[in-house]
């Protein structure tokens, strides 16, 4: 069971402390503690790379879960922790915000940057869209996709909007953004070299009202590339490493985010 806690915190843009609910059940503290005190300390000085492939290393074979975020247009937003089961989003959530915490307090304050625009704890100033992240501040990344390969294709996004004129979130506005994708059949070797370790990339969607269809990240092995993502498919249900072009090959492109 989740137990519930009433957070103070002052929002670096405010001088007003607000509350908000957190629900954390003791063994997701007890493995965030881990996660820090094994991964983060030790390797706090080493190349990002290093850190993100050792703390996303943690996650792997954590079942697939959907919808653990709690709040709604009508139910009050939470701040959720929950490594028992991820999402592709929550998954990246939680790997960037321990990647620059020290400690259970510093990664709440993280989590809340990461997961929320103006760090404002609410449903509507969640980012939605995998674009928020380096649309929008605190920015977790930058988006590096027509920095690593000139086959970089930009198209105009109305994002929430369906193509039947209706939101995908009834009460968020549309968000009208430029939006860089590399078609997966120019995903070549060129390419691939300039990939690092812990990069982000979004499986680019055709849809109207979405920039992507999954998150995960660039793992590199050797002289193999995969792509670390909390999968959905029957045959999963967890965190895996999946080799990154098999996973490409059939979908339409990739967006590619550098954390910061």
């Amino acid at each position: 069971m989740y137990k519930s806690i009433i957070l103070f915190l002052t929002l670096f843009l405010s001088s007003h402390a607000v509350a908000y609910n957190i629900e954390i059940d003791k063994k997701t503290e007890q493995e965030l503690d881990k996660i820090i005190t094994t991964k983060v300390i030790p390797n706090q000085h080493a190349e990002r790379s290093i850190l993100l492939n050792e703390i996303s290393a943690s996650f792997l074979d954590t079942p697939y879960k959907a919808n653990t975020l709690i709040g709604s247009p009508t139910i009050a937003e939470a701040l959720v922790i929950n490594f028992n089961g991820v999402d592709c989003f929550t998954l990246l959530d939680y790997i960037h915000a321990i990647s620059h915490s020290t400690n259970k307090q510093t990664f709440l304050e993280n989590l809340v940057k990461t997961r929320y625009i103006d760090s404002n704890v609410s449903y509507l100033k969640r980012k939605h869209f995998f674009s928020d992240w380096f649309a929008n501040s605190p920015k977790n990344a930058n988006d590096i996709t027509n920095k690593i390969s000139d086959s970089y294709i930009t198209v105009t996004k109305h994002l929430n909007l369906k193509s039947d004129g209706g939101k995908f979130i009834p009460d968020l506005n549309i968000i009208e953004r430029k939006i860089n994708y590399i078609p997966s059949d120019k995903v070549n070797s060129h390419t691939l070299q300039k990939l690092k370790t812990g990069d982000y990339i979004g499986i680019y969607s055709k849809l109207d009202g979405l920039d992507v269809s999954h998150v995960g990240m660039v793992i590199k092995k050797g002289d193999q590339i995969y792509y670390r993502n909390a999968s959905s498919l029957s045959k999963n249900m967890k965190v895996v490493d999946t080799p990154l072009l098999d996973y490409i090959r059939s979908r339409p492109g990739i967006i590619v985010l550098r954390s910061i």
